[in-house]
């Protein structure tokens, strides 16, 4: 390394672990879905007039983002030394001017304009005329940096270019390489397989009515196959839209798109792929299953983007969310599902709506709104009234349920039907208990699926239900 000539860092992956772009990309959707898809599609041919104009419509915190450790110890190494550290990308410059400030950098900073996308050849040209021919060293991580290790004295890479390395050897610069890329168990981590396990909710009006045929099955299963990569589809986009809230969560934050362990682009590109197969799938079980996923992920997004940080309306729109899984099973299965099903199933949604809420509260630190989000703390107790609610309207619609001629005729000893209440009041007195004092996941239905006590509770209460239908003597000819 030179020890006088100052050192030039890129910014986007190679000092941070994202991108500026995308980050303000995503950060502007969040704020403003409209005008930003406007700008988008109207500059997309213009890269420098996108930059700034989303940077306009969504200021970011670049304290938060996530930084390359080694690249970091370079530049306060290099900065103790007495080195200039620079900072030159063809992100928006107003947003490597702030990135600059939080880190104690040269107040002199490299960005694009307006005017000017400071990419390849034209980030290459600025620094000749800024430092001189070989006057720098420089610290990239894409291939378009080529052209701008082409007029540095020393080569810093982030990541394998062996081609690039070895031509840049052949013409005499000295090739540092530090690690770089991303692990593809990072991003199966993104798409939260554990919240597949919601999925299962396609089982319930097979099982409601009894219809436990391979032919129902089957499709179903399909189903829930669809839903899942759907839901892994929405997860995505979800994460990019929150990305900021997540760096401020104390456990969000280590999700990978927060943390910068999985680029964003790699994301968006994984994202679209599963959504587009999910409504492939969809459409080859038939249209209406197809009618509900589209719904489905229409009201995920609209949840994103919009109504995740409206009080109260975020627990109706989550508890819509699982009643469509419901809805969806039955369209899978072509079997018919009740309106008790669907007016039973909702109040139950809704407690666990308000568990999540009222856990994500008993975590939080202070009074203040969770990033993100409507509730502060002193919603508790209102989030608590409401779970109550759904819990007393949950059991009393079971009650008349049990009452109804379909109950007759599906469970032949309706006593057992009312036994199992006291044990499906206690799961969802336990769930809500649980979340009062923040004993359990941030999402009720992952907790619900590895609570042994809890999944002991609806073994038993199933059971219950299944020998108040007489299964056993269909199945087995008792």
């Amino acid at each position: 390394m030179s020890d006088a000539k100052p050192l030039v860092l890129d910014v986007d992956g190679t000092f941070l672990k994202t991108d500026l772009l995308l980050e303000n990309f995503w950060a502007a959707l969040a704020r403003d879905p409209l005008r930003t898809l406007a700008l988008s599609f109207a500059h997309f041919r213009r890269p420098e007039k996108l930059k700034a104009g989303l940077a306009a419509i969504a200021p970011l915190r670049t304290d938060l983002m996530p930084v390359n450790a080694d690249i970091r110890a370079l530049a306060a190494e290099s900065s103790a030394a007495g080195r200039e550290v620079v900072l030159a990308s063809a992100s928006n410059e107003a947003l490597v001017r702030k990135v600059a400030t939080d880190h104690g950098f040269s107040s002199r900073i490299f960005g694009s304009t307006e005017e000017v996308n400071l990419k390849g050849a034209a980030k290459a040209g600025a620094l000749v005329e800024a430092y001189g021919e070989k006057g720098f060293d420089y610290a990239g991580n894409a291939p378009v940096d080529a052209k701008v290790w082409d007029h540095a004295e020393n080569v810093i890479m982030v990541g394998e270019q062996p081609a690039v390395a070895a031509r840049l050897a052949a013409r005499g610069r000295n090739v540092v390489t530090y690690e770089g890329g991303w692990k593809l168990a990072d991003l199966v981590k993104a798409l939260r397989p554990h919240q597949w396990v919601k999925n299962v909710l396609l089982l319930l009006p097979m099982v409601a009515a009894h219809e436990f045929s391979w032919g129902v099955l089957l499709p179903v299963l399909l189903g829930i196959l669809a839903f899942s990569a759907a839901a892994s589809s929405i997860y995505i986009v979800n994460d990019l839209l929150d990305l900021e809230a997540d760096r401020l969560h104390p456990t969000k934050c280590r999700r990978p798109f927060a943390a910068g362990t999985v680029p964003i682009g790699a994301g968006m590109i994984v994202g679209v792929g599963l959504g587009l197969s999910a409504l492939i799938l969809a459409a080859a079980l038939n249209w209406a299953f197809f009618g509900i996923v589209v719904l489905y992920i229409a009201t995920s997004l609209a949840y994103s983007l919009k109504l995740k940080r409206m009080r109260w309306v975020d627990i109706v729109v989550l508890a819509s969310l699982y009643t469509i899984r419901v809805i969806a099973g039955a369209a899978a299965g072509e079997v018919a599902i009740t309106t008790a099903m669907l007016v039973f199933v909702f109040p139950v949604f809704i407690t666990l709506g308000c568990v999540k809420r009222i856990t994500e509260l008993a975590k939080a630190e202070g009074d203040e709104r969770l990033p993100g989000r409507g509730y502060g703390r002193p919603d508790r107790h209102d989030l608590l009234n409401v779970a109550g609610i759904g819990v007393f309207g949950a059991l009393l619609i079971f009650f008349i349920y049990t009452l109804s001629p379909q109950a007759k005729a599906l469970y032949p000893d309706r006593w057992l039907l009312w036994a199992a209440m006291p044990f499906l009041a206690h799961w969802l007195i336990r769930m809500v208990r649980l979340g009062w004092q923040g004993k359990m996941d941030y999402d009720p239905i992952v907790f619900a699926a590895r609570d042994r006590v809890g999944l002991g509770v609806m073994l038993f209460t199933l059971s219950l239900m299944f020998w108040a239908a007489k299964l056993w003597q269909q199945w087995f000819g008792g």
